[in-house]
């Protein structure tokens, strides 16, 4: 993982450890962007793991690497935990990186409400559906509408894995769980929601979903950013 890693242009640093107290010594005298963890590192267990790094201000992305189809719950108090699957390639640890400097520039979108302001993050959004010339952002915790065509959020957001699979409805692929077809219509399903894929968008999202890390490549133009982020290899 460590030769994948720096192979990777986008990043400047790499630190490796292989036990759990190295580990957050290295966050503490010099926070990471993105810490890659093998599931079954000795004091490494992720919901302990997750739960010292919810404390930490600044915290990285977590990305555990786990044997095929045996994901850990996603029950961590952090938001930022994903898995790539056994055995590791330099394709899945590219699409990891490509999600920390993407998170690392995450958008925040203002919504009001009864004159109330709050303040929502692009990577909270589950799914997005129109509403004429309004859409509609759904989160784990509910919706907020606002006043900007679903056509438009998707070209801004396509480059943060965000993809139409319908007229009406853009998923964010970082949180699609499963893809399943019944009776000859496709299914995608986001936290407990299962959303219709349009036949015409059918076989262009089991193509996304399915191929390489799940997740078309970035535009060329929102390929680079100005933020490399630094990475801790923990095993």
């Amino acid at each position: 993982m460590t030769q994948f890693l720096r192979a990777d242009p986008r990043i400047s640093a790499v630190r490796t450890t292989r036990n759990r107290a190295g580990a957050l010594q290295i966050l503490r005298d010099d926070p990471v962007d993105l810490l890659v963890c093998d599931v079954s590192t000795p004091g490494l267990d992720g919901p302990h793991l997750a739960r010292a790094l919810a404390r930490i201000d600044r915290h990285p992305h977590l990305v555990f690497t786990v044997p095929a189809r045996q994901h850990p719950p996603r029950s961590f108090e952090l938001d930022s935990v994903e898995y790539v699957d056994k055995p590791v390639t330099a394709e899945r640890l590219a699409e990891a990186v490509r999600r920390t400097v993407a998170a690392s520039t995450d958008e925040t979108i203002a919504v009001e409400l009864a004159g109330v302001t709050r303040f929502i993050r692009r990577s909270q959004i589950l799914f997005v559906q129109a509403q004429g010339d309004y859409a509609r952002l759904h989160t784990a915790t509910g919706s907020h509408l606002i006043r900007v065509p679903l056509t438009t959020l998707e070209e801004r957001w396509e480059p943060y894995g965000f993809l139409r699979i319908h007229r009406s409805t853009m998923v964010a692929l970082p949180h699609v769980d499963e893809v399943r077809t019944v009776g000859g219509r496709m299914r995608v399903r986001l936290r407990g929601r299962t959303l219709q894929v349009s036949r015409r968008q059918g076989r262009h999202v089991r193509e996304v979903l399915l191929a390489g890390a799940g997740e078309p490549p970035p535009r060329a133009d929102h390929a680079q950013s100005s933020h490399e982020p630094r990475v801790a290899d923990a095993g």
